[in-house]
């Protein structure tokens, strides 16, 4: 039988053993729901509660708080180890799932390098680059003196397309006289702007009524005599003309057999900025060249068209730059931002962008060291990952000019994940399961890879990832840039896959550029980027 000292003993432990179980419980619910409540503020710091879990899974954490629409703070610290990627808790207000979403993002972006790399490898028969320059600029010079009526710059609302299933951004304007308002995907990888018309024979489905040339006033086609005919591909077989007033045909096709053909024109196009207090303004550029398209085919995603923004002579920016000056910018919003959060497009000279100190630059490559006019190269010299400078061959950074051209690194907002080339694909993949101390997930499951189990966990470390470039401009992104979703509260996969066998590109697409404003200066020929809360600019 025990004694009255023990049994006291025992009764003793048993409630402390009590008050420490409920004193962690306290602290664990405290905790908890203090950290549920933060979640729905914006503002609130970096939440802490699984900071020790963190602390474990690397040395020399370096925090980085994000917002859903924007960013606390990015270093261009070149030694960092490691970011945070805050979980979402809440659902999207989207009508696709990330995991379907997710699907549909690299489908279109693997074909979409497809048509990229074709485009350089195959020759242009028709006339020489240097040949629709010199006919493209002879014509913008002409609006030199337009360029009092439209003096200072135009900025414009960009919208994520990912309600609708795609990871583009959509630009808001209206063609023609009077105005009819569409919808056009923003594309800085391509040069011809083209919108569907009215007949059309063979088209998709869009938001919005089908534009109609005949009932604007402002339309004047491009006949097949005019030199400017040449600027553009015809359809094959080709037909000759045969009268003075016959129209200039066009056609372009996709890798995935989507393609658009009809009458190279010429017409009226007015952006549309809507002010945060709902006040619209609008600015016309007359006589924009444009494909009016009788026979579409494609998922374009209920866009009326396409913007093209490339270098080409022919683009949009290309046929602007007379009159706002040599440069253009945007600053792309959250995929998954609220859908009254609209991203920005900005053309003209932005004195105040150029000067800014906090604006990072690095240049764009010309001339013979790319095999195309169109997009916007860069050259690498490194990549990042967890602070180490990863072992890359150097020759998976140029374009192969042996044989078809091939190759190369290009900023594109028309890809939505960003690519890179085999082996330097490998050895990024290879470097962040290294760094990375979470549960992983088989590749099977999942069209990205590596993809971690965080079910639980409000926030994650992860190692930081940044490009070095070789005239010495560094990039740094902050996790939510190059790590998606895939489930939420779920899972979250690297969103970075590897480029096609047959194509060499490295493409850094939107999703990668999200939070920052993003500039084009071809004055002095070169990409600037700094980062920004998009959802407030």
């Amino acid at each position: 039988m025990p004694s009255k000292r023990s049994v006291r003993s025992t009764v003793i432990m048993k409630v402390y053993l009590i008050l420490v179980l409920f004193s962690v419980f306290y602290v664990t619910f405290k905790t908890y729901t203090e950290v549920d409540s933060q979640n729905d503020h914006t503002n609130d710091p970096t939440l802490t509660n699984v900071e020790s879990y963190t602390k474990a899974t690397s040395s020399e954490p370096t925090r980085l708080n994000k917002e859903e629409d924007g960013v606390d703070d990015i270093s261009d610290n070149a030694h960092r180890r490691s970011t945070i990627l805050r979980l979402r808790r809440r659902p999207m207000n989207h009508g696709n799932e990330p995991k379907t979403l997710a699907l549909n993002l690299a489908t279109k972006d693997l074909v979409r390098i497809q048509t990229l790399h074709r485009k350089v490898t195959e020759k242009k028969e028709s006339v020489s680059i240097q040949q629709q320059n010199n006919l493209s600029y002879a014509f913008i010079a002409s609006l030199e003196s337009t360029k009092d009526d439209f003096s200072g710059s135009i900025m414009a609302t960009l919208k994520s397309g990912a309600s609708v299933g795609t990871g583009e951004y959509f630009i808001d304007m209206f063609v023609g006289t009077p105005p009819k308002h569409v919808w056009l995907i923003l594309d800085t990888g391509s040069d011809l702007s083209w919108i569907q018309c009215d007949p059309c024979y063979d088209c998709f489905e869009q938001n919005g009524p089908l534009y109609n040339p005949k009932n604007s006033s402002s339309y004047r086609n491009i006949s097949c005599y005019d030199p400017l005919c040449q600027l553009v591909s015809s359809p094959d077989p080709l037909q000759p003309c045969k009268v003075e007033n016959q129209t200039c045909p066009y056609f372009y096709e996709y890798a995935d057999g989507s393609n658009t053909t009809g009458d190279f024109a010429l017409e009226k196009f007015t952006v549309n900025f809507t002010w945060p207090n709902g006040k619209k303004k609008f600015k016309p550029a007359v006589d924009v060249m444009f494909g009016c398209g009788h026979w579409n085919k494609g998922f374009f995603h209920g866009a009326a068209g396409l913007l093209g923004l490339g270098r080409g002579p022919i683009s949009f920016f290309s046929q602007l730059q007379s009159i706002y000056g040599h440069s253009f910018s945007y600053c792309l919003t959250d995929l998954f931002s609220n859908s009254s959060t609209s991203s920005k497009l900005v053309f003209g000279e932005d004195k105040e962008l150029l000067n800014n100190q906090n604006m990072n630059f690095t240049s764009f490559l010309a001339g013979e060291e790319t095999p195309d006019d169109t997009f916007y190269y860069l050259q690498i010299k490194s990549i990042m990952v967890g602070g180490e400078r990863l072992d890359i061959p150097e020759q998976s950074w140029h374009w192969l000019s042996e044989g078809a051209a091939n190759g190369g690194t290009i900023i594109d907002s028309g890809s939505t994940l960003t690519f890179f080339p085999d082996p330097a694909y490998g050895i990024i993949k290879e470097a962040f399961e290294k760094n990375i101390k979470l549960q992983q997930i088989a590749a099977d499951d999942f069209i990205m890879a590596p993809c971690y189990n965080v079910s639980g966990a409000l926030q994650v470390e992860l190692p930081d990832f940044g490009i070095h470039f070789a005239d010495g401009a560094v990039w740094n992104f902050p996790a939510e840039n190059y790590f998606y979703q895939y489930e939420l509260d779920e899972v979250i996969c690297l969103a970075i896959l590897e480029t096609p066998h047959h194509s060499h590109f490295t493409i850094i697409g939107n999703l990668l550029q999200q939070n920052f404003q993003i500039l084009y200066d071809m004055k002095k020929s070169r990409l600037g980027y700094s980062p920004r809360r998009c959802a407030e600019v």
